[in-house]
């Protein structure tokens, strides 16, 4: 009997056009695993499309002078005619700015909120100072306060391998300018993921076709899984859609 496939590849920034590295990243190991399923007649669904939120595309709409919708729209149909003509078989390559992005983003937000999914925390978050923007951790850098590495990013250390928040870092400063954040505390939705832990350990563990390495990994990775934020102070993205959040 014809197995349901699910193919759910990684959905490129509109902060520029794409090279090599994305297409053997996400582009051509996808469209090949794809392939082999559908000519064993299986029922494939293969979706991707543009993020087109976040602060990367505001940046690079700054650079080049453009409001963020043109930045998208410019980069949304340069990366679509690239992995058209690359012969890459999607089923769906769509769009985070769409209504229907919008419309299931809400709900889905709103049913884990009405569920008890989601938590309100207070963190620290970082800013720049010539526009006031949130500034993602990626984009800070600084010593690391653990092994002195001097280019350590506002997540993690590559040199030593620690988790690390961004006003941790000793003499921190943006990867856009060069200029010191301002840290500021701000309120968010944090998913909280530990509630998942335990039905998703026990699924990892049955899942027996799974190579030894691979589930050991997640089963690791899962054990100190923390709460996530998933809300940002930007005026770019998918309004909360709770009273008061709107903005």
């Amino acid at each position: 009997m014809a197995e349901r496939i699910f193919v759910a590849v990684a959905w490129p920034y509109t902060n520029g056009p794409r090279h090599l590295g994305h297409v053997a990243g996400f582009g051509v190991p996808s469209d090949v695993f794809a392939r082999y399923h559908r000519l064993k007649g299986n029922d494939v669904l293969m979706v991707s499309g543009t993020d087109e939120h976040g602060t990367p595309n505001l940046i690079q709409a700054d650079s080049e002078g453009l409001t963020p919708k043109e930045a998208v729209d410019k980069y949304s149909r340069i990366i679509s005619e690239d992995l058209r003509a690359l012969g890459l078989s999607y089923d769906l390559f769509t769009r985070t700015t769409t209504q229907n992005h919008r419309v299931v983003v809400q709900d889905v937000f709103k049913t884990l909120y009405d569920k008890g999914y989601l938590i309100k925390k207070t963190a620290m978050g970082a800013f720049q100072a010539a526009t006031g923007r949130t500034l993602p951790d990626r984009y800070i850098e600084g010593t690391c306060p653990i092994c002195g590495f001097p280019s350590a990013r506002g997540d993690q250390c590559d040199n030593c391998g620690n988790q690390l928040d961004p006003d941790q870092l000793i003499d921190p400063r943006s990867k856009i300018d060069g200029s010191k954040p301002i840290f500021k505390q701000t309120e968010h939705f944090y998913l909280d993921l530990p509630a998942f832990a335990e039905a998703l350990a026990r699924w990892i563990s049955e899942q027996s076709h799974w190579r030894p390495n691979v589930r050991n990994f997640s089963l690791n990775y899962i054990a100190n899984l923390k709460p996530r934020a998933i809300t940002r102070d930007i005026d770019w993205g998918v309004p909360i859609p709770l009273p008061g959040w709107e903005d």
